[in-house]
């Protein structure tokens, strides 16, 4: 008997919906064994019937759930909560599910700045009232899945990989082994470390030395003055049983998409001492709180005191 599927996506690009679609071939062995139910991506089934005659929203019961996306608004909130009684094993899909991702940067302001900013106060929109009608009033802040359900798998990554999406579907199907990377990225980067960096930062669009050449003959990025997140985030972007960091392949710092190496982790903390240890003045990057916790600000970032 086919497993059943039901999926949902928040506050998202909607990039982890493609990795799904990108899996390729794999994804052909496994559809047999799978029955997606509720998938807005590739299915119009509407929560609230097909013709908007229902007044309450209906999940379809599964066997799996999956949720990409944080929580951004009372709508969102009550999906998952409905998700998560309606079955059996529920998975965060994405960073931003798992930790926030990058809507959560807006949990730097309280909801009337956001609103004040996006409908009165910005010069390229007319002012204009908060909308209240047919527009689910937004949460206090942006949460991520676990904040509000509980959530039996994280996958994080923004988005999260192919292998990573199929690994986990035959743990479930097959009892197989799965566990995220415990190691961080930089312990999976091959460019040469030293132990001084240049003194200022760069910016992060500039090529780094070396682009093209092997990477084992590359110095480190971070050393060559490049701000990268490896030192905080959770390796596992490359492939699921290890490999070049994906950034790293494409010669571009880590951006820390992959998240903290464990979830009560300080990013900020973390690389803070990394780049210390390396002579580089963390003084540079400016709003320094967003920067080191760019993907994981569910739980982290707070509205700035006396702004």
């Amino acid at each position: 008997m086919a497993i059943k599927i039901a999926q949902e996506w928040f506050a998202i690009c909607g990039g982890c919906e493609v990795t799904i679609l990108d899996i390729g071939e794999p994804l052909l062995e496994l559809l047999p064994e799978l029955e997606f139910v509720h998938m807005p991506v590739i299915m119009d089934h509407k929560v609230y019937g097909q013709t908007g005659e229902m007044s309450h929203m209906e999940i379809p019961e599964a066997d799996v759930g999956i949720i990409s996306g944080s929580i951004r608004n009372e709508e969102n909130k009550e999906t998952a909560e409905i998700m998560r009684q309606r079955v059996n094993f529920l998975i965060a899909m994405g960073s931003c599910a798992c930790y926030g991702g990058i809507p959560a940067l807006a949990n730097q302001f309280t909801t009337d700045e956001i609103y004040e900013r996006v409908y009165k106060g910005n010069s390229t929109t007319d002012p204009g009232e908060t909308p209240s009608v047919s527009v689910p009033p937004l949460t206090d802040r942006v949460y991520s899945l676990d904040e509000v359900v509980k959530v039996d798998l994280q996958l994080p990554g923004c988005p999260t990989t192919p292998s990573m999406f199929v690994a986990a579907v035959v743990h479930l199907l097959k009892g197989t082994p799965f566990a995220l990377e415990q190691k961080s990225v930089c312990d999976h980067c091959p460019t040469m470390r030293e132990k001084k960096a240049v003194s200022e930062l760069k910016r992060p669009l500039e090529p780094v030395e070396g682009v093209g050449e092997p990477l084992e003959t590359v110095r480190c990025f971070m050393v060559q003055g490049f701000l990268c997140l490896g030192p905080e985030t959770r390796a596992g972007c490359g492939r699921m049983e290890g490999g070049v960091p994906r950034c790293i392949s494409a010669y571009m710092p880590c951006r820390g998409c992959f998240g903290p190496l464990q979830n009560d982790a300080n990013p900020m903390v973390d690389m803070m001492g990394a780049l210390s240890s390396i002579g580089l003045n963390p003084r540079q990057i400016p709003d320094r709180a967003a920067q080191f916790n760019r993907f994981v600000g569910s739980g982290r970032l707070r509205p700035k005191r006396g702004r």
